[in-house]
């Protein structure tokens, strides 16, 4: 399988890594990626030569991720959204099919809400900032948050060895039998050696000391684009029932839960996901010129 092309986008912050794949003349689709340990490759390796026999692919490292280091300054939600219409913007696209992983589908909401001309077609895999927390676990979550030492000291000395990365992935990534499980590891491994083990600093400014800062659930009836949410029915991370609820919010949205699967569906069982999200996006290209 060879490798995508890469290409950078160059800001006063530092430099936007993104992988491209297929035809500048089929129609686009960004794939963004989740938080953490995650890179581009790491979410999409699997995706992106499906999806590039009929599609113009981009696949962004987020700031602070994959090829996108060294970054000045906070990764704010403010920061990342324009992320997605930065990447439209370089390549001359009005508008393209976004697919995102949980931190990333938070931002494929976000930009169909705020940006809904920009927007053709949405595919998010257990999306973040769709969640609450009760009380007393909001507030640790918050402390840990504001804390390095719990959000990025303890967690580069619990993944400080292969065996430690292993480990967290079967337990908060998947839920049963990964065909390159091993693979994944090492991608991992790589990543938390070039970046850490930390949060993202989107997931710790989106706590606040009372609710979250970032809600997207009181306006996803905004978000008029045809719409598939896929989630693992085993997911630590994000629950099934609040991917349901944030389904049932925004018109016309089809929801997709598979067995057996955890929060990673797009590693723990790619062919399956694949194949949902090319037929989801297998409609007729319109013209996506800027």
């Amino acid at each position: 399988m060879s490798e995508p092309r890469g290409t950078y986008l160059t800001f006063p912050e530092g430099r936007l890594h993104v992988h491209v794949a297929g035809d500048p003349g089929a129609p686009p689709v960004v794939l963004l990626s989740g938080a953490g340990v995650d890179n581009a490759m790491l979410s999409w390796r699997r995706l992106i030569p499906v999806l590039a026999a009929d599609h113009f692919v981009l696949a962004p490292d987020w700031p602070k991720q994959g090829k996108s280091r060294p970054w000045q300054g906070r990764a704010t939600h403010e920061r990342m959204l324009r992320c997605v219409t930065d990447v439209l913007d370089h390549f001359g696209l009005g508008s393209a099919a976004l697919v995102g992983l949980s931190q990333g589908g938070a931002f494929a909401l976000a930009t169909a809400i705020e940006h809904p001309e920009r927007v053709d077609r949405l595919v998010a895999l257990a999306p973040a900032g769709i969640l609450s927390f009760p009380p007393v676990v909001h507030q640790l979550l918050w402390l840990t948050a504001k804390l390095p030492l719990l959000h990025r000291t303890l967690p580069g000395v619990m993944l400080r060895t292969r065996r430690q990365v292993a480990a967290f992935a079967r337990r908060a990534l998947f839920a049963g039998p990964v065909p390159d499980f091993d693979e994944i590891v090492d991608e991992i491994v790589e990543e938390v050696r070039a970046g850490g083990a930390g949060s993202s600093d989107w997931q710790n400014d989106s706590i606040g000391p009372f609710r979250m800062r970032v809600d997207l659930r009181p306006r996803l009836h905004e978000i008029t684009c045809p719409v598939l949410l896929i989630q693992g029915d085993k997911d630590v991370g994000v629950r099934p029932d609040r991917t349901r609820a944030a389904a049932a919010l925004i018109p016309g949205a089809r929801f997709e839960l598979l067995e057996g699967v955890g929060h990673w569906s797009n590693r723990q069982c790619p062919e399956k996901v694949n194949a949902l999200i090319a037929e989801f996006l297998s409609v007729d290209g319109a013209d996506h010129s800027g």
